[in-house]
């Protein structure tokens, strides 16, 4: 016999509209005795969704994208139940999973409502694509070339992490430029030494891959920032436009760079918009979203040739300072160390991405904000590229 379970599910999961939702919460709202039973259906579409490459951060997002409160609550509530039944999780699932929005309570304002937001949940995540995966699922053996970076933070990454939270919060732009330029070099110069000990060690370290949402408003100029900071600390990104995320493929110490970098400059970036848009407004001017769009467009364009410049010159000084080293993987053997993590990076962004596009973005139609955004890039001395897009 069928269980109220299944008719709920049959009609509201598998057709369009409220009309579906209406009669399957109806269903659940009369028998609290299929409660439990409702709940264990969502872990089971939460788990799916980890088979299909999904990460916590990754379904709240798409939740949030798509539907309204309380629906990120709910998903946290479900993610939180089954990813509790593991001894363990996949590295940067724990963080994730702490940064998850509060659980909602059950059956809240009513149980009607409550099993109604619960199907449409339920809903979207039967419907989310495979992706391609950044990492193992729960419970499953890593995935060598798509492995993320391990738990814990080298010394270097704490003291970059604290001069990139100062340039955020200093008033002076001065002072941010300097933090800020430090912090690449320091990235750039980890880099260079991280490479340099996996090839005297013969280490076996493989590109991993992590995801970075990229979220309205403005989500093409943020795809570009994180591009060319991506770029400019070899790494690849590709960019999901219809997902809100960029995909970004390196090596774990390169992807750690690029994860606070981005943060940072946005940051930045979207201090400093606000800023010059106010003067505009005091001026008289209205645009306000092509004044944005151009404003962090031209940030991001600018940042991208000065983030490769600053590379460029510590590789450089790391060369000249270990010139005449051997083969063995010794500082020598710097540019052609570097060059074959690059070619690993990129084989394995084209392995896990083997049909990307270009895409024409958006021009800049303000010339007042991609003047302003201009200067705040030369500020932050941070810039430019097309992102990839997945298909």
């Amino acid at each position: 016999m069928e269980s109220v379970i299944d008719r709920a599910c049959a009609a509201a999961l598998y057709s369009e509209g409220d009309a579906g939702l209406d009669t399957g919460a109806s269903l659940l709202a009369a028998d609290p005795s299929s409660d439990e039973e409702l709940h264990r259906r969502g872990e089971e579409f939460v788990r799916r969704a980890w088979a299909r490459g999904w990460q916590p951060a990754d379904v709240v997002r798409a939740v949030r994208r798509e539907l309204e409160e309380p629906a990120p609550a709910l998903v946290s509530a479900l993610i939180t139940a089954e990813t509790g039944a593991y001894a363990t999780l996949p590295p940067r699932w724990a963080d994730q999973i702490a940064g998850l929005p509060a659980p909602a309570p059950r059956n809240r304002p009513d149980r009607f409502t409550y099993a109604s937001a619960l199907l449409e949940l339920y809903r979207l995540l039967l419907r989310l694509p495979a992706i391609e995966p950044v990492g193992p699922a729960p419970g499953k053996a890593a995935d060598a070339p798509h492995r993320p970076p391990a738990p814990g933070e080298p010394r270097m990454l704490t003291r970059i992490r604290a001069l990139l939270a100062k340039a955020e919060a200093t008033g002076f732009p001065e002072e941010a430029e300097a933090l800020t330029t430090k912090a690449q070099e320091l990235m750039a110069r980890h880099s260079i030494d991280e490479a340099l000990l996996a090839a005297r060690t013969h280490g076996e370290g493989t590109p991993g891959a992590i995801r970075i949402g990229v979220d309205a408003p403005y989500e093409s100029a943020k795809a570009v920032l994180l591009d060319s900071v991506a770029s400019a600390n070899r790494c690849r990104a590709v960019w999901n436009s219809d997902l809100g995320f960029t995909t970004v493929v390196g090596f774990a110490p390169d992807l750690e760079a690029v994860e606070l970098l981005f943060t940072s400059l946005l940051v930045q970036g979207t201090a400093a918009m606000t800023k010059a848009e106010a003067g505009q407004r005091a001026g008289g001017r209205k645009r306000t979203k092509t004044f944005r769009q151009s404003f962090l467009m031209a940030y991001a364009q600018r940042l991208g040739s000065r983030l490769a410049a600053d590379t460029a010159r510590v590789t450089a000084a790391a060369g000249e300072e270990n010139r005449g080293g051997g083969p063995d993987g010794g500082a020598g053997a710097l540019l052609p160390v570097l060059a074959a993590r690059d070619v690993a990076v990129t084989d394995t962004a084209e392995r896990m991405f083997p049909r990307t596009t270009t895409t024409r973005l958006r021009g800049a139609t303000d010339a007042e904000g991609w003047t302003r955004g201009t200067e705040a890039a030369d500020r932050a001395r941070m810039g430019g590229g097309t992102p990839r897009l997945g298909r």
